[in-house]
């Protein structure tokens, strides 16, 4: 049976797709909402796009959603007690092989002293973690510096050999962290402060130097959350023309969050210089399993909170929207402290998922969703790769971004927005976009929508020529066509960014 494309089951689609996730991965897990500074945000991976660069990869993982830049005294400090990871499995069997893993310290100036004024005749403390303008690398005006290391680990995690990234430039193994964008009063030039924070690092086992940067940016991410939360409040007409794919504001325009940016050379990533060159990854952020408050804490920055104990995970994130709109609520924060090599349990969410069902139960209208059980299309595209594309041989099938390595880049004017999906629309040569990796022009709502509706079925043809299996042809996909024109009216491609490394936009400040 043919169902019309109501307005309320457009609507539904896309809620359901979209509700939770404000970014495409903000606070989309009941303990992660008490922990915003370990919550990762986004992941990106990709062969870097800036022009001299086409042999690197560039990874980016964003943690601490929804900043507001006037969001003082205090700001958005990493947490000094937690380690972020970004992790890379160059062999396909669903375990990291390679870890890169940062430490934070934020330390008070004059050695731990802090800042303090002479007020009638005494010396007391500034209650700002600023005393003036600032515009240097550990510049002299800053009451709180933030400091990190970051360490390679080749193996397991926890076990593996693990060794120290440094400054290309002196050798130190200690890097500085630009603090937030306070206002333009406070930093007059912030592109340039922080600019003063990118560093050519050298990689024990990589014989080409990297570049590394940590600190806010402006959240690349776009989405149409007013719009969504209302039950999707907009036509249908708009919803599914294309021409209106920017027709209202991007909702996350004005917030912040803070980056992790890493470009690697694309050989030290693989497993060999023979190696396959599709690698997988994603990043995770672990806390220690106690925590003790202290009741009267002392003078000194962060004293209230003494950890110990093993290194637990409480974050994971790879393939875009999976914890929001795939893992069922009860298994979300189960999801966020497993890993990739014990997907199998999660199975049943990707094969059978229930967001289509729940279109149908609230619409009352039978096939309304894609027929194809088990869905091998989406477990394509997000546990094993696209054959041919992205998929290693022997893959053990996994959450995680997959990245061919082999697959040349597209200058940032060239992309296409959705990815792989636009490029079979269009008969277009960028296949180096999502789910091939992801880039930050990718529109990955707009893609999932797409998929999700059935709209690889639509591309795989009555042929089959995706693989993804006979039951995965038009036919299977009530909506038809139409799936690929669902969008939710924001566009990711023109929200800002940089032509260079780190790529992710200045973020906003306090003050303009």
């Amino acid at each position: 049976m043919k169902v019309r494309l109501t307005r309320s089951a457009l609507g539904v689609a896309l809620l359901c797709l979209a509700c939770a996730a404000q970014a495409s991965s903000h606070r989309e897990a009941p303990f992660i909402t008490t922990v915003p500074k370990v919550d990762a945000t986004d992941f990106y991976m990709f062969r870097s796009y800036e022009a001299g660069r086409d042999g690197y990869v560039t990874l980016i993982a964003n943690y601490q959603p929804l900043q507001d830049g006037y969001a003082g005294p205090n700001y958005f400090s990493m947490d000094p007690n937690a380690l972020y990871e970004i992790h890379i499995d160059n062999v396909g069997d669903a375990k990291e092989h390679l870890s890169f893993q940062f430490r934070f310290k934020n330390t008070l100036s004059n050695n731990g002293a802090g800042t303090a004024l002479t007020i009638g005749g005494k010396q007391v403390d500034i209650p700002l973690i600023q005393s003036g303008a600032v515009s240097n690398v550990k510049d002299a005006n800053l009451q709180v510096n933030e400091s990190y290391t970051l360490t390679v680990v080749r193996g397991d995690r926890r076990v593996g050999t693990a060794q120290p990234v440094s400054n290309a430039a002196n050798g130190a193994t200690t890097f500085d962290k630009p603090v937030d964008n306070i206002g333009k009063k406070t930093i007059a030039d912030y592109a340039a402060y922080a600019a003063k924070h990118i560093y050519t690092v050298n990689i024990p086992g990589c014989g080409m130097p990297g570049k590394l940067f940590v600190g806010q940016r402006q959240d690349p991410f776009a989405v149409n959350l007013g719009t969504i939360f209302d039950l999707v409040n907009a036509p249908v007409s708009v919803l599914t023309d294309p021409s209106q794919i920017n027709a209202v504001p991007n909702a996350l325009a004005d917030k912040n969050v803070t980056t992790l940016a890493l470009e690697v050379h694309k050989d030290c990533l693989k497993s060999s210089p023979s190696g396959g060159d599709v690698i997988g990854g994603w990043t995770t952020a672990s806390l220690r399993q106690g925590r003790l408050i202290n009741p009267k804490p002392g003078s000194g920055h962060q004293a209230s909170e003494k950890p110990g104990g093993a290194w637990v995970q409480v974050s994971r994130l790879g393939m875009p929207l999976v914890n929001e709109v795939v893992i069922g609520l009860k298994d979300k924060d189960k999801y966020n402290a497993s890993k990739p090599k014990d997907d199998a349990q999660f199975l049943d969410y990707v094969t059978n998922p229930t967001l289509p069902a729940l279109l149908e139960i609230a619409l009352a209208l039978p096939n309304t969703a894609p027929t194809n059980f088990p869905r091998n299309d989406l477990v394509t595209a997000f546990l094993t790769g696209i054959k041919g594309v992205n998929q290693p041989a022997g893959v053990v099938a996994s959450e995680m971004l997959r990245l061919n390595t082999a697959i040349a880049p597209v200058p940032f004017a060239q992309q296409n927005r959705l990815g792989i999906v636009g490029n079979i629309l269009a008969g277009g040569s960028d296949s180096a976009g999502f789910p091939n990796g992801r880039r930050p022009k990718d529109d990955v709502v707009d893609i999932s929508l797409v998929a999700m509706m059935g709209g690889l079925c639509m591309a795989n043809g009555d042929t089959d020529k995706l693989g993804f299996g006979a039951a995965c042809k038009p036919s299977a996909v009530p909506l038809g066509a139409t799936a690929f024109k669902l969008h939710d009216g924001v566009d990711q491609a023109v929200v800002p960014l940089l032509p260079a490394f780190p790529y992710l936009n200045t973020p906003i400040p306090g003050t303009k």
